[in-house]
């Protein structure tokens, strides 16, 4: 069994933040596999299906992104899945908006829901997805909460919603297949001047 988690804050207010890409890819795969999160336990909403023939757990923490760990950890000690076997989606500022980069493991590079996760397991060996949200203004970290609570704008949406589409198909594909093939076929890599590389 694996367990696929995209990480954002519960409330109609975060609901188009940019700290909610992974809850955004977590509504793609329910629309894309006919499912609904609707089963509530953890302090998380969560269903059980399949995606190419694996028994898979899908889940939204319903804490706030820093207590991210608590569900996580709940959820895997229950059925006995093992961290190299649950897939973290979350947005990164370091990235450029519309980036997206695949990793098998690594820090939490400040993400804090990703650093709740690792403390909780108690390793960094974890896969995940990094959707890219651009950065208000490197080394200025007062403004930091106010941009990553702040909708992505007009001008960089199409960008950001591909990103969110290629995320929700590694996702997929992550659970058969070797994540290097994964890292491969889905790593969009766009350069801070906007420019794919």
């Amino acid at each position: 069994m694996k367990l696929i988690v995209g990480l954002g804050n519960p409330g109609k207010e975060y609901q188009n933040t940019r700290h909610n890409s992974g809850f955004m890819v977590m509504d793609k795969l329910e629309k894309d596999l006919s499912i609904q999160l609707n089963t509530e336990k953890w302090k998380a909403r969560y269903t059980i299906t399949f995606i190419h023939g694996e028994k898979v757990l899908l889940m939204k923490p319903l804490t706030y992104m820093n207590e991210s760990g608590y569900a996580v950890s709940l959820a895997a000690q229950y059925y006995d899945i093992e961290p190299k076997d649950i897939l973290v989606i979350h947005d990164d500022m370091d990235l450029p908006t519309g980036s997206l980069r695949i990793r098998k493991n690594g820090s939490a590079g400040g993400q804090k829901g990703m650093k709740s996760i690792i403390q909780a397991l108690g390793t960094q060996d974890i896969p995940r997805i990094r959707i890219g949200v651009g950065h208000s203004e490197p080394k200025n970290h007062a403004i930091v909460p106010d941009w990553v609570l702040s909708p992505i704008p007009k001008s960089e949406r199409e960008e950001f919603e591909h990103a969110l589409e290629y995320a929700a198909q590694a996702a997929q594909a992550w659970v058969n297949d070797d994540i290097e093939q994964v890292m491969t076929k889905y790593n969009i890599r766009i350069s801070h001047k906007g420019e794919k590389e």
